[in-house]
């Protein structure tokens, strides 16, 4: 059992008080840190919270009251100062949109609990688990972005960091312990090296809709229509386009086509207050992509057959590899690097270790046996 807090979290929202928390925090060699943002409640998502705790503080930070967190840039890439996170990637891609910073030397515990093959690796399961804490779920889907937070808020908002130390130790030595030390530190590098920008969950392209697959091109240049308006909708409200029409409606009325308001009543999901506030602008739409070029599905590069085949025997070995070991198939191999195996079919170890670059641990572990593999497709 871990000790209750007896602490209240420290509130930075203004420079002032940014800069005597960095003060505060640059010497200390352990940070936990977590983020919350938007995504529910607005059309562009933001970070719209920072946690930041030491072994003895805990912070919060109020991105929306302060224009410049620049100073906060040398303690994310700072290699002296270990940063611990909870599922780490959605937070650096965010703090990366938003600020640009750059991280080094970092740990993840649900990283760490995925390599030991824990049964259940949430941080509140991880807790309760270890330590019997218990975390509230019901801010999981708040909206981060309203201001004043309250304190039920502020309180679950720390407990995603407090607890974090505790939970690295005890992680990090089953690690050691199981030699998977090198793999997890293989593991956190990637996660702060992640580049890949968030895809727009408000992309106006109708080919990103859900459903869209079994319509006409006619009808998708009508989806497209509805796209376009839906996002002008989303835009104006500054909501997300879920809360404007469902993909499923949109789906539906460019499938209907309907021509009038009676038509359009008709339609599944489409109710009376819709019909009212919509009507005519969604009916104009659709007239819009009746009259358009009709759009054909980009496109997508096919892979050659002998690369197909690559593919298919690696994933297979990946897998029972990882049923063999109790563990998901992409600790044995992430699958973007078994995409490019199967797609530049190395010929020998020098040329499997420059495309496993970035996953020395693994190439150490199971390159010869990845090799062996594509050898045996050869011989078929």
């Amino acid at each position: 059992m871990l000790p209750p807090i007896t602490t209240e979290p420290h509130w930075v929202a203004a420079p002032a008080s940014l800069q005597k928390m960095i003060e505060a925090i640059s010497a200390s060699p352990l940070l936990a840190i977590d983020t919350e943002s938007n995504s529910l409640f607005a059309y562009r998502e933001r970070v719209c919270l920072i946690q930041i705790s030491t072994p003895e503080t805990d912070y919060l930070i109020d991105p929306l009251q302060m224009d410049d967190l620049s100073s906060l840039a040398p303690i994310f890439a700072n290699p002296a100062q270990l940063k611990i996170f909870h599922a780490a990637e959605y937070d650096i891609i965010c703090l990366k949109r938003d600020y640009r910073f750059v991280f080094n030397n970092m740990f993840d515990t649900m990283i760490a609990a995925r390599i030991l093959a824990e049964p259940r690796v949430g941080l509140g399961s991880l807790l309760e688990t270890y330590f019997g804490v218990y975390l509230e779920k019901k801010y999981q889907r708040a909206n981060w972005g309203k201001r004043p937070l309250s304190g039920e808020m502020l309180d679950y908002a720390r407990m995603d960091t407090h607890y974090l130390f505790a939970l690295k130790t005890v992680l990090e030595e089953k690690l050691i312990t199981q030699d998977l030390w090198n793999l997890a530190q293989e593991d956190f590098a990637l996660v702060t090296a992640v580049e890949q920008p968030l895809s727009d969950p408000n992309g106006a392209s109708c080919w990103k809709v859900v459903g869209n697959n079994h319509l006409s091109d006619q009808e998708s240049a009508i989806l497209q229509a509805l796209c376009n308006y839906r996002d002008q909708q989303a835009q104006k409200m500054n909501v997300p386009h879920f809360k404007v029409f469902s993909n499923q409606l949109l789906v539906e009325l460019s499938r209907s086509a309907p021509h009038s308001p009676e038509e359009l009543a008709l339609v599944p999901g489409v109710n009376q207050k819709l019909v009212l506030h919509h009507g005519n602008a969604l009916l104009n739409a659709i007239k819009t992509g009746e009259k358009a070029k009709p759009l054909s599905r980009p496109a997508r590069k096919k892979p050659s057959a002998a690369t197909v085949e690559r593919f298919k025997t690696l994933h297979e070995w990946r897998k029972t590899l990882a049923q063999h070991s109790k563990i998901e198939s992409d600790i044995v191999l992430p699958r973007e690097v078994l995409e490019r195996i199967a797609c530049l079919n190395p010929g020998n170890l020098s040329e499997l270790q420059a495309i496993m670059s970035a996953v020395p641990w693994r190439f150490q572990r199971y390159g010869e046996e990845i090799l062996q593999q594509l050898k045996t497709i050869e011989e078929k």
